[in-house]
């Protein structure tokens, strides 16, 4: 096997790679970067609170919310019905908060 065949074949097996680069385009979105922001700042909301700060629907935010957290770049905490959502604590939403705060 040539080096450049090693290479595209390490490149196709980095997991970390593909999981930034989800990580990235879901962040690559106006409303879920502003999400993430709001979460940077004030550590946990639910969505309706975000979505009048945002001055949107409880919808859109929903639905971003949910991609966040297929990503594992947020988490949530219930509290009677109200579901508040926080910014996870690794590496991938350290930086991020690093680059938008």
């Amino acid at each position: 096997m040539s080096g450049h065949q090693q290479i595209k074949k390490e490149l196709k097996n980095k997991k970390e790679l593909i999981a930034c680069a989800e990580q990235l385009g879901v962040v690559g979105d106006a409303t879920r970067l502003k999400i993430c922001y709001l979460l940077c700042c004030h550590p946990e909301l639910n969505v309706s609170d975000m979505a009048e700060i945002l001055d949107t629907s409880v919808s859109v935010v929903s639905h971003s919310v949910k991609k966040l957290l297929e990503l594992e770049l947020v988490t949530r905490r219930k509290e009677a019905q109200t579901v508040y959502y926080s910014l996870k604590k690794n590496e991938f939403t350290k930086t991020l908060k690093d680059f938008i705060t």
